[in-house]
């Protein structure tokens, strides 16, 4: 008797409409599967075309192009006795879908489409496509010609239904749908559904990745059954990353675990289970007096056995420990930008390239040929071997640091330490003499010179000479990110890395059109604290002595204890006066909250209010917490505006500001919040009237 099945579920790096290539990684996938024994092989969500398309949706030929790489994968002999379900658009009755297309043997069995969209967060589903509203009922779609050349059928199945092989029953949830309090597969395991397929295009957050797994392993544990969940890899053309993380579940427990971040394009995941498992589970826990109320799925017959009648002597997978990556390490591997950066600007940038560097290892690219090939396409040397991770870096990346004269020496002296210890190929070059040059044109045009507030200049005197210091910065470091190759007589370009992050992200805490501006930002979507944690993290996995090292006999301290701070206004003593803080008029670990609280708790000024006078109760009084409130309110609406230009970074913390997709807000605000903030008053003056003691 059959009752052992070998499944595959996988993580491709697809691109947005990058049919030529989507489809070979989707015929590489199902090859592997199959060399694997699998006789399913479950592929991420909208595969074929991609799922960053966007308005691409909208034209006809996405759809078009779909179902020729349909037709193609039903000819080809890879995806000949395997049950193949891969996702793309198809419209049905003039409305779009986001559908899975099952296919055995050139014929299509079902196609599936999504019941509940994605529209939180960074996704928009709702924008292209409709759910399918109706559950458990199944229409004729009429195939196009093209595929009815290929399939002989005319009308297939389109809707909520499941697949009913000769030895098991298996039912598919897209995505959000694992996500939903009404999750399908509830009633899908009530009916008898032993096999769950989730395809997913699930981005990477810091910390996330607990979650999806621990939402396979709910949906098993209370359900019984088998889970299989793909998902993308990769960036897909746009903000955001897809990290992987493919699994396959059984009653709870995960057997088979694909890795979070990885260089390959296609990795294909196996498991080989007991159906018998599953039903002395479902029987004893789960549905022993149970009775489905609803209408019954329509079972879809499929002339085929996943199982052999001769496998008792097959092994199967048992369960395995998931071992999440911290923060620290998460922001390491998912961090694959090749730029160069100033070095007035953080030093967490700098760090990413050589955390690239070191993941591009020989042990990998003896084995992934498209990885030599990739790094030798980005030296321009077709015979490049990197031997050393400093090597590989010196071949990558340009650091320069662009000092004036509000610069300290302990800064260069930082700077050049780390830009050694990392490998970069690193430039000293001073910027007075443009920022002279650019003040010398406004004096000669209006008879001005103006001057810093410690030197009796005004407010704004003293923030337009900070901004053409942070201005100029990013003119030259285009301009050597364009010429320094071309000067040493090599070939090709680089890209300029920005440094902005999250919290200064959210309170304008930087120039419009300064070092912030750049081609790609890798740490935009991180905290800074988190960034503080991740450079201490460098320190003990990569020994970068730079980041902590203490020089008692100069009194200069390592990167970590600096005090952030921006070096545009002027020394005093020949040190730093000026800090990001007391600048900002809070701490990076204040405003950690505060953003958080903004976007996760959807607080208002007054809300935020009510929360931090308890949180921050021992530390500030109630008016404290009502200036500070306010204070960010007031800076956050003011510099709002900065977020329509700033650099693209790659989504990873779920309070980012991003006003391209994720934090979709005004650009332009009254600044004043009056009635707000006089809510917000009139709580304070009743506490400090003798109702202290209620809060």
């Amino acid at each position: 008797m059959g009752r052992k099945v070998t499944l595959a579920t996988c993580s491709l790096n697809q691109w947005a409409l990058d049919f030529d290539g989507n489809v070979l990684r989707i015929l590489k996938s199902i090859e592997i599967a199959k060399a694997k024994g699998a006789k399913y092989r479950l592929g991420p969500e909208l595969e074929i075309c991609g799922y960053g398309c966007a308005d691409h949706f909208y034209e006809s030929d996405t759809l078009l192009h779909c179902f020729q790489v349909l037709k193609q994968l039903l000819e080809s002999p890879v995806t000949q006795d395997i049950i193949c379900d891969v996702g793309m658009p198809v419209m049905h009755h003039n409305v779009r879908y986001n559908c899975r297309v099952v296919f055995l043997n050139k014929k299509v069995l079902l196609i599936r489409p999504k019941m509940l969209l994605a529209d939180h967060g960074n996704n928009r589903e709702f924008r292209w496509f409709s759910p399918w509203s109706q559950p458990r009922h199944v229409e004729e779609y009429f195939l196009p010609r093209m595929i009815q050349d290929v399939t002989g059928q005319v009308t297939v199945p389109f809707g909520d239904a499941v697949l009913s092989t000769k030895d098991t029953c298996i039912g598919s949830e897209i995505c959000a749908e694992l996500w939903n309090a009404r999750s399908p597969h509830v009633d899908m395991s009530l009916d008898g559904v032993e096999i769950f397929t989730n395809s997913s295009a699930s981005y990477h957050e810091l910390r996330k990745a607990d979650q999806r797994v621990n939402l396979v392993k709910s949906a098993t544990t209370k359900s019984g059954g088998i889970y299989l969940f793909a998902n993308q890899k990769g960036c897909d053309g746009d903000r955001l990353y897809y990290d992987g993380c493919s699994m396959i579940a059984i009653n709870g427990d995960i057997v088979a675990q694909g890795v979070q971040f990885s260089l390959d394009d296609v990795e294909v995941i196996t498991a080989t289970l007991d159906l018998e498992d599953v039903r002395s589970y479902r029987g004893e826990r789960c549905h022993p007096h149970m009775e489905y109320e609803h209408k019954p799925y329509q079972r879809i017959k499929v002339d085929f056995s996943l199982s052999d009648c001769k496998d008792i002597f097959l092994p199967t997978h048992q369960p395995v420990e998931w071992v999440f990556h911290s923060p620290e390490e998460e922001i390491r591997l998912a961090s694959s930008f090749l730029s160069v950066v100033e070095w007035t600007a953080p030093p967490q940038p700098a760090l990413c390239t050589p955390c690239v560097c070191r993941s591009v290892k020989r042990s990998e690219m003896a084995v992934n040929r498209q990885v030599l090939e990739d790094v030798q396409r980005l030296v321009c040397d077709l015979s490049y071997k990197p031997e050393d991770p400093r090597e590989l870096c010196g071949r990558l990346f340009t650091t320069c640091y662009m000092a004036s004269e509000n610069s300290s020496e302990d800064t260069r002296n930082r700077a050049k330490e780390l830009a050694a210890q990392i490998g970069s190929n690193h430039l000293n070059i001073n910027i007075d003499m443009a920022v002279k040059g650019l003040l010398g044109i406004f004096s000669a045009m209006m008879g001005k010179w103006p001057k810093f507030r410690v030197n009796g200049g005004s407010s704004r005197e003293n923030l337009a000479l900070q901004n053409v210091q942070a201005r100029v910065r990013m003119i030259l470091a285009y301009l050597f990110a364009q010429l320094c190759l071309w000067a040493q007589g090599k070939p090709g370009g680089l890209l300029v890395l920005g440094s902005a992050n999250v919290d200064e992200s959210l309170t304008g805490y930087f120039t419009k059109y300064d070092c912030s501006s750049a081609d790609i930002n890798p740490i935009g979507g991180v905290s800074k604290m988190d960034l503080k944690s991740f450079l201490q993290y460098c320190v003990e996995h990569f020994q970068l002595t730079a980041l902590k090292r203490r020089n008692c006999l100069l009194h200069q301290l390592g990167i970590l204890a600096a005090p952030p701070t921006a070096e545009l206004e002027p020394l005093t003593e020949g040190q730093v006066s000026q800090t990001d803080e007391a600048d900002m008029g809070m701490t990076y670990s204040e405003l950690s909250v505060i953003g958080r609280l903004r976007k996760i708790s959807k607080c208002g000024p007054y809300s935020m209010f009510c929360k931090l006078i308890h949180s921050w109760r021992e530390t500030c009084s109630p008016s404290q917490v009502a200036a500070k409130v306010k204070h960010f309110f007031k800076m956050y609406s003011v510099n709002r505006h900065k977020m329509t230009t700033v650099t693209p970074s790659y989504h990873a913390e779920s309070y980012g500001p991003d006003d391209n997709r994720f934090d979709l807000r005004p650009f332009l605000y009254n600044t004043r919040w009056s009635w707000q903030f006089r809510c917000i008053d009139h709580e304070v003056s009743m506490m400090e009237g003798g109702y202290v003691e209620s809060v």
